[in-house]
């Protein structure tokens, strides 16, 4: 992954330069008969000052000030690029999104698929994973660009699959033709099979604990997807071990939260009863985060239905204040079969949680504690599920940023440096908006896990 101001190359007068500046310091200071050059050691930046031939070494406060200096202008710089792309992609994939899902309603059973676990592909979780790939590479560079997803080529790639896979190249094809208006670049020509095949298979990254990758989670949420209800478009990047970015595409979260909660096909009834304002935004967003910025942004989606002056619309999105259990909303999966509803309906209780849950599809529920529409996630999966890092990478680091905590049951981070799944995991997942909540949960779980038959 290329790097951005993240050191100083050595001997560079440039630099020198702009460190002196920062420090409202000037070059004029220095004798005209010395010339100047800049290295650096592990901890600290030197300069070496040549007077009549004979160098000598000299470090000072000035100096530390420097650098204080810069290495706050490092950290903010540091993945301002790879923020930039990914946000622009996720906004084009929930594009594609917005439009594949209002074809599928119209036609239930087209391309959609069943994988060997038997949940669900659609044509939308190739497309987007291609669309995205091609992006990441072209403009950071493939030989940088690393990616765990969620989807493979296998299926595209069988010869029954020749109507399936046009269908792909179609849709991806079309996305990208779309790129300029999200401030990226098209491909010269039209993508072949081959090379969405490609594109796709370059999603072939295991993880782990060094260097860096980008996880995608094409489509989550698909039987949502499926359904018209809520999904998620997920991308992340790691580095070292440690979920440094998160984006979050949502393009079905409605801005009022009442509406959050209603059946999807009596949230679809009223959309379309509620005529939208020219400069309304009633629906769709994409979340992002840098680790360690302690904020958290909202991004409206790109409609041809309104004129807000994307992309600087963004809002700052903060976790509920509420600490109050019978005050708080916990949201948890909508199918049974991927979490324990008894034990977590059982845990709410026992804090004193009194509203029903709201159970959502995806990673919509990060998205709800995000902005603060929820304050508690719980899921504890049945014995012998493993959860994949693609399914909680980029809402665990936009939750922390939003001022949210997010670990195990048992208080630990979730440990996203050993692979595909999310090693180690203690029991289940718990994210809320503040520490008291996630305390208050944690004490419950540790009381009641020896009856839970989990």
């Amino acid at each position: 992954m290329p790097t951005h101001c993240s050191t100083f190359p050595s001997r560079s007068p440039t630099n020198l330069t702009k460190l002196l500046q920062i420090t409202h310091l000037s070059l004029n200071n220095v004798p005209s008969n010395f010339s100047t050059s800049l290295f650096s050691t592990k901890n600290c930046v030197v300069t070496r000052i040549k007077c009549n031939n004979k160098a000598s070494i000299m470090e000072d406060n000035m100096f530390t000030s420097m650098i204080k200096d810069t290495t706050l202008l490092s950290k903010e710089d540091k993945y301002s690029k790879e923020l930039d792309v990914a946000v622009k992609a996720v906004q084009m994939a929930s594009s594609l999104c917005q439009r594949l899902q209002h074809a599928l309603i119209s036609k239930p059973n087209s391309f959609v698929q069943s994988k060997h676990d038997d949940s669900l592909v659609t044509i939308a979780d190739w497309s987007v994973q291609a669309t995205i790939s091609w992006v990441l590479s072209e403009t950071l560079g493939s030989e940088n660009v690393a990616i765990v997803a969620e989807e493979d080529a296998e299926t595209l790639s069988k010869h029954e699959a020749t109507d399936l896979l046009e269908c792909v190249v179609q849709t991806v094809n079309e996305c990208l033709a779309e790129a300029p208006e999200f401030g990226l670049r098209i491909p010269k020509l039209p993508l072949g099979k081959e090379e969405v095949l490609e594109t796709i298979r370059r999603c072939n990254s295991v993880g782990g604990a060094r260097g860096s990758f980008w996880v995608l989670d094409p489509v989550d949420g698909t039987l949502g997807f499926v359904r018209g209800d809520q999904y998620a478009i997920a991308l992340a990047l790691v580095e070292d071990g440690e979920v440094v970015l998160g984006v979050l595409g949502c393009p079905n979260y409605p801005l009022r939260k009442e509406w959050l909660s209603y059946h999807h096909r009596y949230y679809r009834i009223i959309s379309k009863l509620t005529q939208s304002t020219c400069d309304s935004w009633d629906k769709g967003f994409v979340l992002y985060a840098r680790k360690g910025s302690g904020k958290a942004w909202m991004q409206p989606l790109i409609q041809q239905s309104n004129n807000l002056a994307w992309p600087n619309s963004e809002r700052p999105i903060y976790v509920s204040r509420v600490q109050d259990p019978a005050l708080a909303t916990f949201c948890e999966p909508v199918e049974r079969a991927n979490s324990s509803h008894s034990f977590t309906a059982g845990l709410a209780h026992s804090v004193g949680v009194r509203k029903q849950p709201l159970r959502v599809y995806s990673m919509v529920k990060y998205a709800a504690i995000a902005r603060g529409d929820a304050e508690i996630f719980m899921k504890f999966a049945k014995s012998g599920y493993k959860e994949k890092i693609w399914d909680h990478a980029a809402g665990t680091v936009i939750i922390q940023e939003a001022g949210g905590v997010v670990t195990d049951a048992g208080g630990h981070p979730l440990n996203f440096s050993k692979g595909i799944y999310l090693e180690g995991l203690d029991r289940g997942i718990i994210a809320c908006a503040g520490v008291q909540l996630h305390e208050k949960i944690i004490r419950a779980v540790n009381a009641s896990w020896d009856s839970s038959c989990l």
